[in-house]
């Protein structure tokens, strides 16, 4: 299942040049507002995560994550707190991130290499069997 928060796919500029034709003082509120929900930041920006989406053997193997832990579980709701950076490479299943005081979330499956932000809060759901490998990260790793 995609990730329903996706970047834009046009530009600030190119809402004047909509196939609607609308421009702010032109539009309905409920046209401007469908407009100004499309350009919302995703939640991973808003948050500092940082997601990569299908990672290639060769980048996994640059990082060294089959020398990372592994964290398993099955179906289950854990809220969760950062104290640290973390580095997560999901291997098998799927998790919905919801940020602590949001509605909207994001989700990461398995092929996608994670970073959660020190101190990010989160209430994280499985619906079925989920593995990962983690590593800390130390101040200026990148």
């Amino acid at each position: 299942m995609a990730s329903m928060f996706m970047a834009p796919t046009f530009s600030l500029l190119s809402v004047n040049r909509s196939s609607s034709g609308c421009r702010k003082p032109d539009c309905t509120p409920r046209q401007y507002h469908a407009i100004t929900m499309r350009i919302e930041k995703p939640l991973e920006e808003l948050y500092n995560v940082r997601v990569e989406r299908q990672v290639s053997p060769k980048r996994l193997e640059e990082l060294g994550v089959s020398r990372w832990s592994i964290w398993k579980t099955g179906k289950s709701r854990l809220p969760w707190d950062w104290h640290v950076d973390q580095l997560v490479y999901i291997e098998e299943g799927e998790v919905r991130v919801v940020p602590d005081g949001s509605k909207k979330y994001m989700q990461f499956v398995a092929g996608d290499l994670v970073r959660y932000p020190k101190w990010f809060e989160a209430d994280l759901f499985f619906n079925g069997p989920y593995q990962e490998r983690y590593r800390f990260r130390a101040y200026g790793d990148d």
